[in-house]
């Protein structure tokens, strides 16, 4: 009777122990994918504004076309990435493009003072520190995550609990960063 009592304590442990693991898993699976819907309604939020700012600008910098059409490409790069790696490359390219249009702004005293181009220069920056406080939230479960996968003992059973790989931390990559460092060139 003794015998049979410890067998079922053990194996309720050992349930106890994987229905722990797999709802860690779980739960952090879930917050990773709800910490990039978030970074996605901040890119998609951005994106929105930019329209109204290039169209703020264009009305002093008619001549700055080619300004316009990156922005609008990297806008729109933006918004169809589909993953981290995806989104990661189209912010290197969006950060450099919208130097730029604030470069060309910078050479129109009269844009600067439109209180237009004020309240979206401001909205963007809210926005901007909105994404970038996403991006940390999602680093920060993806960390979890594959922390987690990798630890003993979850490490043995992550496999076979259905999560095989590490998800994609959100960065830039060593030409990005520099793209995003380095000042704008605008000639006229």
């Amino acid at each position: 009777m003794i015998v049979a009592i410890v067998i079922i304590v053990v194996l309720v442990l050992i349930i106890a122990v994987f229905a722990g693991m797999y709802n860690g898993l779980v739960k952090l699976n879930v917050r990773s994918d709800e910490a990039w819907s978030d970074i996605t309604v901040q890119l998609k939020r951005r994106a929105d504004l930019i329209p109204n700012l290039i169209n703020t600008v264009k009305g002093y910098a008619t001549h700055e076309k080619t300004v316009f059409e990156d922005v609008t490409a990297a806008r729109a790069a933006t918004v169809s990435a589909q993953n981290p790696a995806e989104a990661s490359k189209a912010e290197g390219d969006f950060q450099a493009t919208m130097k730029s249009l604030f470069a060309v702004a910078e050479a129109y005293p009269d844009l600067k003072a439109n209180q237009n181009f004020l309240d979206l220069q401001g909205q963007l920056t809210d926005t901007e520190d909105k994404i970038q406080a996403s991006r940390r939230f999602y680093n920060g479960v993806v960390r979890d995550f594959n922390t987690k996968r990798k630890v003993f003992p979850t490490s043995i059973f992550a496999g076979m609990l259905g999560f095989n790989k590490d998800k994609d931390f959100f960065e830039l990559d060593e030409a990005q960063t520099a793209a995003v460092q380095s000042a704008p060139t605008v000639q006229f």
